[in-house]
């Protein structure tokens, strides 16, 4: 008798990693996209002779084009398909930063960077990897949350201090130069790479059961992507806990974007620190960030969500209330712990929040949901941005914004407690319960 052996094959990777690979990238890249801004305002300011109020108000537009592009982006991504709407959100970044390089007047400045850089990285926000996440994972999904969300600090810890290199030596240009050369690259090789849905290469989502998985009904055919995002809207702020999510997240993008992404930079150069130093330390929250964040969608998936933004929103109140005498020209041992401190709280807000996004509302309209709410959370920079840069020019320093940001979060902190524990999956928002 002979034995017959059967080769062994190995299992291949599921292919959600893959497209989870080609969203991150995009995401990263879209958030150091935007954050080149605040590295870029003293730059030009020195070269056109811009107030500080001028240059704060083209970031002000940039964020809240950004968080406003977000539902709509959602709702386009469900339409469309996300794979056309982020190859062309990329094409119109490349487009926007290159034609700063021939801009005159302020004017141009806000549109370039308020419309056109806010509109093309708005709809490679979050929103984005909430869509790629809902769509392709079953399993793990608060993990890759984690770590799509960590994406926005792993941009900043990859191009800032090159573009703080860039913009405070050979010139701002280089640097808005090179922001639209890479957006250029990626373009394409998002499009190659990128895929819609599962079902489009035969799969089902990572962890799925064939058993009782049910695909989620595609969105009404003959209602736009704008008409979508409306309605999900309207028919969510019927319920508290969507505007809680508004609030909180609202100080959340007060307290990052706004004030510390934004404002960082100038804020310690007042003390005397050099931008490029300052901006390394922008970029070692990102490296602190990146592990904050995995670790809270590792949470995210174990623990009370309300609880986790409890803690995050009000640490991260506490540590703003003492970075006005933790600046200084040198980075002391006081100043690191705040950066250290400050970058795992960073973005840790987003995985709970995505899956409060998920958990109320159901999962076919979760990710446009979470539109709007991110949408609060840029228009929250946005003032922040306007808010810390008057406060410079009127005042002379910022400490009235650091502690206006302090306060906001621990009020924040404690409205997540009033949200109740009440869950509801893939479920139209008519049948969420209203409170």
């Amino acid at each position: 008798m002979t034995a017959t052996i059967e080769p062994r094959t190995r299992p291949r990777l599921h292919r959600a990693w893959w497209v989870a690979g080609v969203t991150l990238l995009g995401l990263i890249s879209a958030a150091a996209f935007r954050s080149t801004t605040g590295v870029m305002l003293e730059p030009l300011e020195a070269d056109f002779g811009w107030s500080r109020a001028t240059t704060s108000f083209a970031v002000t537009l940039n964020l809240m084009v950004y968080g406003l592009t977000a539902p709509f982006a959602a709702a386009l991504m469900e339409r469309f398909g996300v794979r056309r709407v982020a190859t062309i959100a990329l094409a119109l970044v490349s487009v926007a930063m290159t034609a700063t390089l021939f801009m005159q007047t302020a004017w141009q400045l806000w549109l370039l960077w308020g419309f056109g850089v806010g509109i093309g990285t708005g709809a490679l926000a979050l929103v984005f990897g909430a869509v790629v996440a809902n769509r392709w994972f079953e399993a793990r999904r608060g993990l890759v949350t984690g770590v799509f969300s960590a994406a926005s600090s792993t941009g900043q810890l990859v191009f800032l201090p090159a573009v703080a290199y860039l913009a405070n030596g050979p010139g701002w240009q280089w640097a808005a130069g090179l922001v639209g050369a890479f957006a250029l690259v990626l373009a394409p090789l998002t499009w190659w790479l990128l895929r819609d849905h599962p079902a489009d290469v035969g799969l089902l989502p990572y962890g799925a059961d064939p058993a009782t998985y049910v695909e989620p009904a595609p969105t009404r055919g003959g209602e736009s992507a704008a008409g979508f995002a409306v309605r999900v809207l309207r028919e969510s702020a019927r319920s508290r806990v969507f505007w809680i999510l508004m609030v909180t997240f609202w100080i959340c993008g007060w307290s990052t974007n706004g004030l510390i992404g934004t404002h960082f930079v100038p804020a310690a150069h007042d003390h005397g620190m050099p931008a490029t130093t300052s901006a390394g330390l922008l970029a070692l929250v990102g490296i602190f960030d990146i592990l904050g964040t995995v670790a809270s969608g590792w949470l995210t998936d174990r623990v009370d969500s309300r609880y986790l933004l409890f803690a995050y929103y009000g640490l991260r109140g506490l540590s703003l209330l003492v970075v006005p005498w933790v600046l200084a020209a040198t980075v002391k041992p006081s100043l690191f712990v705040f950066i250290v401190f400050y970058g795992l709280d960073w973005v840790a807000t987003v995985p709970p929040t995505v899956a409060l996004c998920r958990q109320h509302f159901g999962l076919q309209r979760s990710s446009v949901v979470f539109g709007w709410v991110y949408a609060s959370h840029m228009i929250g920079a946005g003032v922040a941005a306007s808010f810390a840069g008057f406060v410079r020019q009127q005042a002379g320093d910022y400490f009235a914004a650091w502690m206006t940001a302090g306060g906001l979060c621990l009020g924040a902190a404690a409205l997540c407690l009033l949200m109740p524990r009440h869950r509801v999956e893939n479920v139209d928002t008519t049948t969420t319960a209203q409170m």
